[in-house]
């Protein structure tokens, strides 16, 4: 491995102490679901990228839609009313397979983008209708919406205090994870009760006529793989449409497929008003996002932007010719060429192998759903307590899994597991066979 100091390159999100011992992992080529570094050493990658290369680091067929695309039209944005033939046809297909019968697209080129573009949406919708101090966004604590301004505001996560974070407006309410946050003898029904009942109480002393919009992922991703209590969005979504704010879900790592439906609101009966996309929207060749707007919001957003003459924001890149096209054969590879359907078949052995870490002794928990997945490392099991430094023990079990060939996510004190659609059975036992082997080795 290089060492971090041969390098001018500044890390993000990287244990920097680790990196500083250890030095770090340079990718040169991926095949399938696994990738090569520099000195031809093979691993699984078990986080498909960043939960994006859903069809592998090679598929074919990308890589030929790419190839052509550059041929025919390079390069171009999509501001001014021009914009290529594939910006349009991807906004039509992205409509087509979502959850809204009709609506409207904007594409940028991340999730974060994409929530900030949703943010200057709804302040500019409020403020042109005369609710000026309509402004303010709930989400959830272990939320992550990206990392730009306003998304590092709706990211409620520790590290963003060293930021000044949350900005004004931003206001955030509980985390839905029973298994941590349930009271002694507290049932899961009774803990989501809870938690709605927290929800409601919050918005009351908020004023709901301050506020803008809830948005949370359906499955929190980043936060450590945390599927919501039972009958979470049963409960929440009326004291929503009660006080009339709009629900955002957040899919940039749910959708397209990773719960085992194509969208994580089919996956927890959600009716959104706004979704955003991204991650395995283009399969992870390209970078791209999308605000996806419901007919009614759209309509209304419609008309006060031709009263303002524009929709004064965009960014050079999106739209990109290049990018939608990839963007309509990922689509198209998930739909129609069997990744979400094995999604579908793999899950329950994913999921069997997965049971199989609950006998560790420290292993507190283990939690997910379709091909996403958490394995949270607690000192003591039957307190919960965590070890100490948070970030100590799941990088050190990342680096002992790298050393043995498996790629796979630290979150905290939990390991991340969120393979490729494509993955085998056989490839699942793979995986889970060597992250046993470095669990025997970290906890000897």
């Amino acid at each position: 491995m290089l060492k971090s100091n041969s390098s001018h390159h500044l890390y993000g999100f990287t244990d920097l102490k680790s990196l500083n011992e250890r030095g770090p992992l340079v990718i040169s080529s991926g095949k399938g679901i696994y990738v090569f570094d520099i000195h031809n050493k093979k691993y699984l990658d078990a986080n498909s990228g960043l939960w994006n290369a859903c069809a592998g680091f090679d598929h074919p067929g990308l890589i030929e839609v790419a190839k052509k695309q550059y041929e025919k039209f390079a390069g171009y944005h999509s501001l001014f009313g021009r914009l290529s033939e594939e910006t349009l046809t991807l906004s039509d297909k992205i409509i087509e397979v979502s959850p809204f019968d009709e609506g409207r697209v904007f594409l940028c080129n991340s999730g974060s983008e994409a929530n900030d573009t949703m943010i200057k949406m709804l302040w500019m919708l409020n403020l042109r209708k005369g609710n000026p101090h309509k402004r303010k966004i709930i989400s959830r604590i272990n939320g992550y919406h990206g990392v730009t301004l306003g998304a590092s505001s709706l990211t409620a996560k520790p590290y963003n205090e060293v930021f000044g974070f949350p900005l004004k407006d931003f206001i955030h309410t509980d985390c839905p994870h029973f298994w941590k946050y349930g009271l002694e003898n507290e049932t899961e029904e009774n803990f989501t009760k809870r938690m709605a009942d927290n929800l409601e109480t919050l918005i009351l002393k908020e004023d709901p006529n301050t506020i803008a919009g809830f948005i949370a992922e359906p499955v929190q991703g980043a936060g450590g793989v945390i599927p919501p209590s039972k009958n979470y969005f049963d409960l929440i979504q009326p004291i929503l449409r009660k006080y009339k704010i709009p629900l955002i879900a957040d899919e940039v790592i749910c959708g397209f497929g990773r719960t085992g439906n194509l969208w994580g609101c089919e996956t927890y009966n959600i009716n959104p008003d706004i979704i955003i996309a991204s991650k395995c929207l283009t399969a992870g060749f390209f970078p791209m996002g999308a605000v996806i707007v419901k007919k009614e919001l759209a309509d209304e957003f419609q008309d006060i932007s031709e009263k303002e003459e524009e929709f004064p924001h965009g960014f050079t890149a999106g739209g990109h010719p290049v990018g939608c096209a990839i963007a309509l054969k990922a689509i198209d590879i998930i739909i129609n060429e069997g990744l979400l359907d094995n999604v579908k078949y793999v899950s329950p052995y994913f999921h069997e192998r997965l049971n199989e870490f609950n006998a560790y002794e420290h292993i507190g928990e283990t939690r997910g759903i379709g091909l996403m997945a958490a394995l949270e490392m607690v000192k003591d099991k039957k307190t919960k307590e965590p070890f100490e430094g948070n970030m100590n023990m799941g990088d050190k079990v990342a680096n002992m899994s790298i050393d043995n060939g498996l790629i796979c996510r630290p979150l905290g004190p939990a390991i991340v597991l969120c393979p490729q659609f494509i993955i085998t059975k056989n490839q699942i036992d793979e995986m889970f066979d060597s992250l046993h082997k470095t669990i025997k080795e970290a906890f000897v």
